[in-house]
């Protein structure tokens, strides 16, 4: 009985309960024109180009994993850089508050989301929804983890979210462009995505199907596109509800669009699917994506058959007209659950060349057919494309802004063929490493292809040792990396990265002061 107040004292929790904390110290050298790839790719934009650059951070930290026990959950976090080389001197990377009930999350400002139905540290990332930019402050409603239907016997489950938030490069654009070619202000942020898991885990089926639908859109705010004259045309996008609505359902068109509508704001999309086989000794997963910017890459499938003369814009008699299923990004991920030296190995596949043919053309009143090519991933003509702070925010095989000499906000290789691979391995329990290894094949784009294709090869190792428990320096943790680039399109780049990082409980950090 007197042990019972202890009992209770012990279960009482407070929102500093469980606070983690990080310190972490970056720095990257490089010879060449660049950081290489690999060094600066997939890092949440907490990266940069230049040669020589770095940064000191902090982050406070209280996951929800915390209450995973109870009904309810309050997690948040404050993660904040100061950088040296780079497109903000100080960096907010992370800023946000989140409460759970039962399975629903809500989530309040920006915060780093991990890739969905990808291998994180050996993927070359998602095309949509990637880890390549910084996070966009956001009001997010989730269903995180799998939810199993009740009806359907724990076979077929669901997760997902909807997004609303605002970009916050505004500032950068204007250094950047220098105010000479096209930038926005105020660019409101929307995405959503839909996961289904076909298969039984808690049967111990080792076979499941995975199946998804990630979407997202740049509407609103204000696009300023300079004449060369020392002036600029001002285009008021739709934002306010209206804006949010043909942000979640497609439809409408932009403010400067008459007779041909396609859809209001900058829309773009994946679909993606991944097959599991998850056995005792090895895993072994297949997965695919495939890129969409419009309805002709959503679905495969136009709509021609228009008639002509005074009546050249309605149907007369709707026709179908196929695309090809050309663009896509396949891979396998293989994992060797009792191996040490080499135990995860991953190859991917992408080709992003066909963007629904080389032919654009609107039904006219003397032509009556309609072609809708020219697809332009990551790029449009209101807004900076899908960017932010200059790196894009899905896959950076998409050339980024930030590579443009010309100071211009766009992708200027969005079309290429590429191979990749990944390899792991744990040589002891707190030693562990990564090699990734691209091959790449340039076109450029269709308005503005290369001259010649550009090959283009990129190189990393990294390891990381933590340091064990026994150990008088337990919380630490440090990385070493190398990387290279070879080729026309990132140029030949070669560097080093050191990382030193700091773990722990805020806890027991203040127990040692005392």
């Amino acid at each position: 009985m007197c042990s019972l107040p202890v009992l209770a004292q012990e279960n009482r929790r407070t929102l500093t309960d469980s606070l983690a904390y990080s310190v972490e110290l970056q720095g990257t050298l490089s010879q060449g024109d660049h950081t290489p790839l690999w060094l600066n790719a997939n890092r949440y934009g907490l990266s940069s180009l230049e040669t020589e650059n770095g940064y000191l951070r902090a982050a406070v930290e209280r996951p929800l994993t915390f209450d995973a026990d109870r009904k309810w959950g309050v997690g948040y976090g404050l993660d904040v850089a100061v950088a040296y080389h780079n497109t903000s001197r100080l960096i907010v990377q992370q800023a946000y508050a989140e409460g759970r009930w039962l399975k629903g999350v809500l989530t309040v400002g920006a915060k780093q989301y991990p890739l969905e139905l990808k291998n994180q540290q050996l993927s070359t990332g998602s095309q949509t929804l990637g880890i390549n930019a910084r996070p966009v402050p956001q009001l997010r409603l989730a269903l995180r983890d799998y939810y199993a239907l009740p009806f359907t016997n724990g076979w077929v489950s669901l997760k997902g979210h909807i997004a609303y938030g605002k970009t916050t490069d505004d500032k950068w654009q204007k250094h950047f462009t220098q105010q000479q070619s096209k930038y926005t202000e105020g660019t409101l942020y929307h995405s959503k995505a839909g996961y289904v898991r076909i298969g039984n885990s808690y049967r111990f089926y080792p076979v499941s199907l995975e199946l998804g639908l990630e979407m997202a859109c740049q509407f609103g705010g204000s696009s300023y596109i300079p004449d060369g004259q020392g002036s600029a045309s001002v285009i008021q996008n739709q934002g306010g509800l209206k804006g949010m609505v043909k942000a979640l359902v497609p439809g409408g068109g932009d403010v400067v669009e008459t007779d041909y509508k396609n859809a209001a704001g900058n829309h773009l999309g994946s679909w993606m699917f991944r097959l599991n086989f998850d056995y005792d000794r090895w895993y072994l997963g297949i997965y695919g994506e495939h890129f969409f910017e419009d309805h002709s890459a959503m679905l495969q499938t136009g709509w021609t058959g228009y008639d002509e003369g005074e009546n050249w814009n309605r149907f007369k008699k709707r026709k179908i007209m196929l695309y090809d299923l050309k663009d896509m990004m396949l891979g396998v991920d293989l994992r060797l659950k009792e191996a040490k030296w080499l135990n995860n190995l991953l190859f991917e596949y992408i080709y992003t060349k066909y963007q629904s043919g080389a032919v654009y053309h609107d039904h006219t009143p003397s032509f009556s057919d309609q072609l809708t090519g020219l697809d332009n991933y990551y790029n449009h003509y209101l807004y900076t494309g899908w960017q932010h702070w200059g790196q894009v925010m899905g896959n950076p095989l998409y050339r980024s802004p930030l590579y443009n000499a010309d100071g211009q906000i766009k992708m200027e290789n969005n079309r290429f063929y590429a191979f990749h691979l990944g390899l792991a391995g744990d040589p002891s329990y707190y030693l562990h490493y990564r090699l990734l290894a691209t091959l790449q094949r340039g076109f450029g784009t269709y308005d503005a292809p290369f001259a010649n294709p550009q090959n283009s090869q990129h190189l990393m190792a990294e390891a990381t040792y933590t340091f064990p428990e026994s150990s008088a320096l337990f919380g630490w943790s440090v990385a070493a990396a190398v990387g290279a680039d070879w080729g026309k399109t990132y140029g030949k780049n070669s560097g080093v990265q050191l990382t030193v990082v700091k773990r722990g409980l805020v806890k027991n950090l203040i127990k040692k002061k005392r």
